[in-house]
């Protein structure tokens, strides 16, 4: 009934989404220490979100283990797993009501100063304090009034309120320039230092100062380490790497292997 902490570990992990289907993660053995935050990339099929899946429970695992704060993600109440591990999709979902009401979806009691504060750090105090009603501004049914970016921060803000032990940032500042995105990166570092923070992304900028990063592969792991651990030695991250640095595209327009 309690995540004691943010680590996680995959111990040799395989998992499919048929019981008989191919796999489509294989043999994953990663550990991440409470705290730390780890960047992942990887090309379209490389199995980036069902990875990121595992830890909240949406699937299970077809061998090996996914642990949360040292014990199994099996063992845990759903509800309590589910509350600690907050995942931000880069498809967000608004329902209709108000901006409070939206933000309290994450944290029932949240006062309106939490609210705030959790929308500054997501940097969507910028465009709330330009609406009429700021705060109390309705949001039509699946946010049609409001834009990708502003979705995006606004789900980003409703994770914050929840203070997770695991914060999972599924491609979700794909949608805001680089310069909002380094900020709310800055906002989580400071606010939420003790929470795991994984942040699925394609450009690489959005990770490179990460603790470390995971090169994902057709479902295996092509690499682990830091920014210049992985420069140095592995040859899909530098690839991509020159090739967004030479004004090229996201991870699958970059020049780096599928």
């Amino acid at each position: 009934m309690e995540v004691p902490d943010g680590s996680i570990a995959f111990d040799h992990v395989d998992f499919a989404y048929k019981e008989d289907g191919n796999l489509v993660l294989s043999d994953i053995d990663l550990h991440i220490k409470s705290g730390e935050t780890i960047g992942v990339i990887g090309g379209t099929g490389s199995a980036k979100t069902s990875l990121v899946n595992l830890i909240s429970r949406l699937y299970d695992v077809r061998d090996g283990s996914v642990s949360v704060g040292g014990l199994d993600v099996r063992q845990y109440d759903m509800e309590v797993l589910r509350n600690e591990v907050s995942v931000v999709l880069q498809k967000n979902v608004l329902f209709s009501g108000t901006i409070l009401d939206n933000l309290r979806w994450g944290k029932e009691d949240a006062t309106e100063e939490e609210c705030i504060e959790a929308c500054q750090l997501a940097c969507a105090d910028e465009f709330i304090e330009r609406m009429p009603d700021r705060y109390n501004t309705y949001i039509e049914q699946g946010g049609s009034n409001v834009s990708g970016g502003q979705k995006q921060r606004l789900c980003i803000a409703r994770a914050l309120l929840k203070h997770p032990k695991v914060l999972v940032l599924d491609d979700s500042t794909r949608a805001v320039d680089t310069a909002t995105d380094a900020k709310i990166r800055k906002a989580l570092a400071d606010f939420i230092p003790e929470t795991t923070k994984i942040i699925i992304a394609q450009r690489i900028s959005s990770v490179q100062n990460a603790d470390r990063i995971l090169v994902l592969e057709d479902g295996k792991v092509n690499g682990f380490g830091t920014h210049e651990e992985l420069l140095a030695t592995n040859k899909i991250y530098r690839e991509v790497y020159d090739g967004q640095t030479q004004g090229g595209g996201d991870f699958d327009h970059a020049g780096g292997e599928q």
